[in-house]
């Protein structure tokens, strides 16, 4: 029998390979909803994959003072869309939920549709993306509120490796999510191999050291196909070297550099963290509707799973599994 997307997280002697995706608009209608799905699902049929992750989008513009370089749209329900892409694949979901919009009574309202209405259970909670403006619902309190209401959710949370380049506590926030309640983490799109490398490093010391077991960290990646895409990753926190965006901006083909620097960090990083028992996956996304960076995001897709695939190989011959 097939493991799920649960057991593959939890087993760390399976890789782990998802498709990250936002839903469509809001008023979609259903019949386009559906068309819009089996598209999705048409372009990933002849990839192996475990599972896709759906984004809960928000605005964010209370994060930064720069404009944002593509407009904000609001989305039909990520539950809905989640719903659909697995009742069409067969295939297991993550759902995405940001809490900070509404009070705890409507959060546990949101848990108990989630849980009998939608039959979900894999979910990825986000606070607020600034200290600023109404937060109805801090991260803590919403995963609080799900300890008390269920036990049924197999709970993900997101970490922010450029978070740690400047605070230097990213590794405290992930031991402090995992007694929340957190059993997996999914990254924000990686550019800097180098401050990942260094959140991965200090959250293995420090596990060690605690002797607490480390939770699998999905490192997401995605292609960058020209200005206006290096921008909209710049404002929404990815962090891109310096000498980075100029080698994809002065590339002949921009798209196609950045599934080299993505493959060269990828390679980096296992190299850098082979010593460390840090049980890690893998999540590609695109993040823009372009034709051309959602099909190089299949490509890298392919690519870095077999980088992976071969590195979890190579570690399990060396424990002589």
């Amino acid at each position: 029998m097939a493991l799920s997307l649960k057991e593959k997280i939890v087993d760390t002697k399976q890789g782990v390979y998802l498709i990250g995706t936002t839903p469509p608009k809001i008023g979609t209608d259903k019949t386009q909803l559906k068309i819009i799905a089996e598209k999705l699902l048409g372009r990933l049929h002849e990839i192996e994959y475990d599972g896709v992750i759906i984004y809960d989008i928000q605005d964010e513009s209370s994060r930064t003072n720069q404009a944002r370089p593509f407009a904000f749209k609001q989305t039909v329900d990520p539950r809905e869309y989640s719903h659909l892409l697995r009742n069409l694949s067969s295939q297991d979901v993550i759902t995405y939920k940001s809490v900070a919009q509404r009070g705890v009574g409507e959060f546990k309202d949101w848990l108990s549709e989630t849980k009998n209405d939608y039959d979900l259970q894999n979910v990825v909670l986000v606070g607020s993306p600034s200290s600023i403006g109404d937060i109805k619902l801090s991260l803590p309190d919403a995963y609080k509120a799900l300890a008390e209401q269920s036990d049924d959710f197999f709970l993900g949370g997101v970490t922010i490796a450029e978070r740690h380049s400047s605070k230097r506590n990213e590794h405290e926030r992930l031991i402090e999510k995992t007694a929340q309640g957190c059993q997996f983490f999914i990254s924000q799109a990686v550019y800097d191999a180098q401050a990942t490398i260094e959140l991965i490093t200090s959250y293995a010391r420090t596990c060690k050291a605690q002797g607490i077991t480390p939770q699998r960290i999905i490192l997401t990646f995605t292609p960058c196909g020209g200005e206006k895409t290096l921008e909209f990753m710049q404002w929404l926190g990815i962090s891109v070297p310096e000498a980075t965006k100029w080698r994809m901006l002065d590339a002949d083909n921009t798209l196609s550099e950045s599934v080299r620097i993505c493959r060269e960090n990828l390679d980096l990083i296992l190299k850098s963290c082979a010593h460390l028992d840090v049980p890690l996956g893998l999540n590609i996304e695109s993040l823009t509707n372009r034709k051309e960076e959602i099909d190089a995001s299949i490509n890298l897709y392919r690519l870095l799973k077999a980088i992976m695939e071969l590195n979890l190989a190579e570690k399990l011959i060396a424990q002589g599994c």
